[in-house]
């Protein structure tokens, strides 16, 4: 793909862009410490005061799970299946967001005071199973880092042939900066801003393909392209090679492929469990709920607009690859997207897009940085290297390693590169690595059954018959083992449900033979850290009289955490448990229904039925795609501010009040 834009442009908005919006973040945290009383105690820098409300915690899920790929990658299973890519692209990425809210509420219940997952493991099952999830946490992060940049890299360079290298280092730095300085609030803040971009781009581009465009204009005329699109170069594996069809064999094995992946780059990481972490109790569910649907809308309706568009105009000359199609590499890079917005809108369309994923690698950039940060601050220094450090001091170590992870992320996108291993081999392989430790994980917040020997054996021993699967797979249906034949769909749908599968029934095995019966009452006393405290040696722990005598052997070489008293305000009577109880059942059915809907009820009759849409199914399809996104914006940056307003008010007026008494002062 020819360069659209002008290379200073894209330096512009890397580096320039970046550093302004970095700014205004900035400037955002210092106003809430002087408006608003805040204080940037260890606290609140990890955990955001751990009450962040529904709509901004709901818009956050969102702004960090839209990624380079949930944005490239799902125009591009579009371009290649049809019209079932991007439905498949969007459910097979959303339940896990929906199914976490259940994981979301039980962390509340049963350990209201942690900063990262992996303290739930250090202190049930101790530092052997805390080393293997802490592995499986810091290399998700890697994975996710290294996506993102590679992506956004890869687009930046297409549009404006800015140095792919120099786009891995900067894109990164701007999230560097309003990070350190606010932490997981600052976040929050971000995360909201970027989202009101991203789903004002995603309308522009669906009204401007569906409604105002010289070339489309209307689902009608769509319909009409596809069509002779399915004539000139069939999809092969959909019925009738039609593009316009849920029947596709291709689309339902990369639904899986998706699926399987993205229960470990939710569970697995960190950013997730922190939104949950800094969630008010009572926003908890709803927010995951919210994000989740909400989140539904971004790759469905870009890909049915953008990725569909692709293969409606690469006929038209204003196609920027006319009058050839587009190559498997490019495809695979993500650049369907970029090509069907300068189609539909030029320049206009190069640079939307090359703003849309800016915010989209930056939004996520910032959740991967203070994940990893947390990870390290409390995991690996507080737990193994400074027990007794103070809140001030881990804040000192998050800074490093928010500044020191960044530059980890430019390296690693660029030795992946240079490898030759682009965004869609990563995404289809993420599954591979890390999904087996995604059951064990939910079995130490939801079972506790689960033993120490399983919680150790099974990720590890899943990741080994997940990595068999995939290169047997690949050496029985290629022939030989390649970059290539290890990137077939056949490959990875082969490894990704080895790992997702063998990692549970591996542990549920090992836990049936020699069951454990933990309470969580050593979680739930598991204390926050105060600027003013020093955490306290095991002594001054939770007296080991008070649990069984499983958890006595789980909390050897545990993390361990004591100061003064918990977090003012936090209630845990049995009022306030059954309350979260409640919760925990409506994020269960709620969760588990609407999973069947988007997983069985919805696409399965269609894939069975062999159904080729009729031109009015397709417009009602196209229709419906663009209400939910409309719904969505609604719910991820209307909501956010009405939920905020007294706040918003407090600042507004403790800004007027300041600014009339210095000018009085002024005036005397």
């Amino acid at each position: 793909m020819a360069a659209i834009l002008s290379e200073g442009l894209g330096y512009g908005i890397v580096l320039g862009f970046g550093l302004v919006f970095a700014a205004i973040m900035t400037l955002i945290t210092m106003i809430q410490k002087r408006f608003l009383g805040e204080k940037v105690t260890s606290e609140e820098y990890m955990a955001a005061g751990r009450s962040v409300k529904t709509g901004l915690v709901a818009s956050a899920v969102v702004s960090s799970w839209t990624w380079a790929a949930t944005l490239l990658q799902s125009s591009s299973v579009a371009y290649k299946y049809g019209i079932s890519g991007p439905f498949w692209y969007a459910s097979g990425a959303s339940v896990q967001v929906l199914l976490f809210s259940v994981l979301a509420i039980e962390l509340k219940r049963k350990c209201p005071n942690a900063h990262t997952f992996l303290e739930i493991i250090s202190i049930r099952y101790g530092r052997k199973a805390h080393f293997v999830f802490l592995f499986f946490g810091l290399l998700t992060n890697v994975i996710v880092s290294a996506m993102l940049l590679l992506g956004g890299s890869a687009v930046v360079s297409a549009l404006t042939g800015m140095n792919t290298i120099a786009a891995c280092f900067l894109l990164p730095l701007g999230v560097i900066i309003y990070t350190l300085f606010g932490g997981l609030k600052a976040t929050f803040i971000a995360d909201y801003s970027h989202t009101v971009v991203i789903m004002i781009i995603v309308l522009l581009f669906s009204f401007t393909a569906y409604a105002t465009s010289d070339l489309i204009g209307s689902p009608g005329k769509m319909y009409e392209l596809l069509q002779q699109a399915a004539a000139l170069h069939p999809v092969d594996g959909n019925h009738e090679g039609s593009y316009l069809t849920m029947a596709s064999s291709q689309g339902l094995m990369f639904g899986i492929i998706n699926l399987c992946s993205n229960f470990g780059t939710v569970f697995i990481d960190n950013a997730y469990w922190q939104r949950a972490i800094a969630a008010s109790p009572h926003s908890t569910v709803k927010a995951y709920l919210i994000g989740g649907l909400s989140w539904f809308a971004i790759p469905f309706t870009l890909a049915t607009t953008l990725g569909i568009s692709a293969v409606a105009l690469e006929s038209n000359e204003n196609f920027p690859t006319y009058p050839n199609r587009l190559t498997a590499s490019d495809v695979s890079a993500g650049l369907v997207a970029p090509n069907a917005a300068v189609a539909l809108l030029g320049h206009g369309g190069a640079v939307a897009v090359l703003l849309l994923v800016f915010m989209a690698v930056t939004s996520a950039a910032s959740a991967e940085l203070i994940a990893v940060s947390s990870v390290c601050t409390f995991d690996v220094y507080r737990t193994y290297i400074n027990p007794m450090a103070t809140g001030k001091q881990l804040i000192n170590v998050s800074h490093g390693v928010v500044g020191g992870f960044g530059l980890i992320m430019g390296v690693l996108a660029v030795i992946l590169k240079e490898a030759g291993i682009d965004l869609g081999y990563l995404y289809s392989l993420m599954g591979v690595l890390i999904s087996s430790a995604v059951l064990p994980v939910t079995f130490s917040l939801l079972w506790r059954k689960q033993n120490v020997v399983a919680a150790c054996v099974a990720p590890v021993g899943g990741l080994c018959i997940s990595i068999t699967a995939w290169l047997v797979c690949a050496k029985l249906y290629s022939g030989e083992i390649t970059l290539a034949s290890t990137g077939t769909d056949q490959a990875m749908l082969a490894g990704n449900l080895a790992a997702l599968i063998s990692g549970g029934v591996i542990s549920a095995i090992l836990s049936l033979i020699n069951p454990d019966d933990y309470t969580f009452d050593a979680t739930r006393k598991l204390r926050q850290v105060t600027d003013d405290d020093v955490v306290g040696t095991p002594e001054s722990n939770t007296s080991m009289e008070e649990v069984g005598v499983d958890e006595k052997k789980a909390a050897a070489g545990a993390t361990t955490v004591e100061v003064a008293r918990p977090k003012e305000g936090w209630s845990f009577d049995a009022e306030e448990d059954a309350k979260l109880a409640k919760a925990s059942r409506f994020a269960r059915w709620s969760s588990g229904v609407l999973t069947v809907v988007l997983i069985l009820l919805w696409p399965l009759p269609m894939f069975f039925s062999k159904y080729v849409f009729s031109e009015g199914f397709y417009t009602g399809w196209v229709v419906l795609s663009i209400v939910w996104a409309i719904c969505s914006t609604i719910a991820v940056t209307i909501y956010p501010i009405w939920e905020s307003r007294g706040s918003i008010g407090e600042v507004f007026r403790g800004m007027y009040e300041y600014v009339s008494s210095k000018s009085s002062t002024a005036a005397v």
